[in-house]
């Protein structure tokens, strides 16, 4: 591979390190391309699965930060570059090598920590996001169920303080004016017209 070539190879896999939320490492030797064709569509949008040569894939490794790949990569190797759920990536990596065992998971990387072969199988025993959201807003409800119970006894009590100054008001009105005597009488529109004609007659004359 020409050295342009080569470092542009470079720094699409960097790139694909960095722009992932985690990556695992596998051997394919002995999958067909059927079979290979097979795991990128059971991944679907969780992960991009990429064949990548060891050299290009040490110095992209180095250069995102990644230690404990070297040593990992040996025969042909690809990487799957999770953009989606994590846990549901590696779940079909490693539903996958169970029905493929000539798929191999070496390791894996997740929030910049290098991840051996046994701690991405403890991920993959992790339950999905989708389920651990499902859990954490069932927790929230009754959390909020809970609140809203303690809320009531206050709210209850507030409504028949105001129920019952309704009814004092209905029978006392100058309470509603600070205990000062009822409000005066509003003068009757009707009385106040007349005297308001009379007067712009007088200015007319």
């Amino acid at each position: 591979m020409a050295r342009p070539d080569k470092a542009a190879a470079v720094a699409e896999v960097v790139e694909s390190f960095n722009a992932s939320a985690g990556a695992v490492l596998t051997e394919y030797r002995g999958l067909t391309v059927g079979e290979l064709q097979q795991l990128r569509r059971s991944l679907g949008e969780n992960a991009n699965y990429a064949v990548v040569k060891n050299t290009l894939a040490k110095i992209a490794a180095k250069e995102a930060g990644i230690d404990g790949f070297d040593e990992l990569l040996v025969g042909p190797t690809a990487i799957a570059f999770i953009s989606g759920d994590v846990v549901e990536a590696a779940k079909g990596l490693r539903d996958f090598a169970k029905a493929n065992p000539a798929l191999v998971i070496k390791g894996g990387v997740l929030d910049g920590n290098f991840l051996d072969a046994s701690e991405v199988a403890k991920l993959a025993d992790l339950e999905s996001r989708e389920v651990l959201l499902g859990k954490l807003a069932g927790a929230m409800l009754a959390s909020l169920s809970q609140a809203v119970y303690l809320l009531n006894a206050p709210i209850s009590q507030a409504a028949r303080l105001a129920g019952a100054l309704e009814a004092k008001a209905q029978q006392d009105p100058s309470i509603l004016a600070g205990g000062a005597g009822a409000p005066a009488p509003v003068e009757d529109t009707a009385e106040v017209t007349p005297a308001a004609d009379e007067a712009a007659e007088s200015t007319e004359a």
